[in-house]
């Protein structure tokens, strides 16, 4: 089983590219990306440490535990980019204790331009990343730029209460 998963990895096409960042010698993913692409990368020590080390809060959890699997979310990462460094481990962890389906999510690699394979930063209007995006129904319902307000299962929980109240029937 392991050799077969294996062989499907190896078949399976990258979606991204990987340069050396001329600023500070670190790696650059750009393009369509998967948590399971940066965990397989030995440098971004960054994202295994983050999720290690955050503690999310267990009231906004369980809303989202409930309730996060309706919407689809996109996601901008810099893997240059400390608030992306510090944010995505943090939404990994939130989104693994979620159970959140990985269908439902899309992650985007940007260059430090924010620019990407594919051209996707202008259908979003990306100008700073991180940024997380939330989708019902193939609408926005709101994102997340660079720095959350409280936390970053608070904020999700915040953008699904709103949506919520803005769709129940008066």
């Amino acid at each position: 089983m392991l050799m077969l998963m294996m062989s499907m990895n190896a078949m399976a096409q990258k979606t991204y590219k990987v340069s050396k960042d001329s600023t500070d010698g670190g790696l650059i993913f750009n393009g369509t990306i998967t948590f399971n692409d940066l965990e397989n990368e030995p440098s971004f020590i960054w994202l295994k440490n983050g999720k290690m080390e955050y503690r999310p809060d267990e009231k906004n959890l369980k809303l989202l535990q409930f309730y996060l699997p309706q919407y689809t979310m996109v996601v901008f990462l810099g893997t240059w980019c400390d608030d992306s460094h510090n944010l995505i481990p943090k939404l990994e962890k939130v989104l693994e204790y979620c159970r959140y389906p990985k269908t439902k999510l899309t992650m985007y690699g940007v260059d430090r331009d924010k620019t990407n394979i594919g051209g996707e930063y202008k259908k979003y209007g990306i100008t700073n990343v991180p940024t997380i995006i939330l989708f019902k129904d193939d609408a926005e319902v709101g994102r997340i730029t660079e720095t959350v307000k409280t936390s970053i299962e608070a904020d999700l929980s915040a953008m699904i209460q709103q949506d919520m109240e803005g769709h129940q029937p008066h």
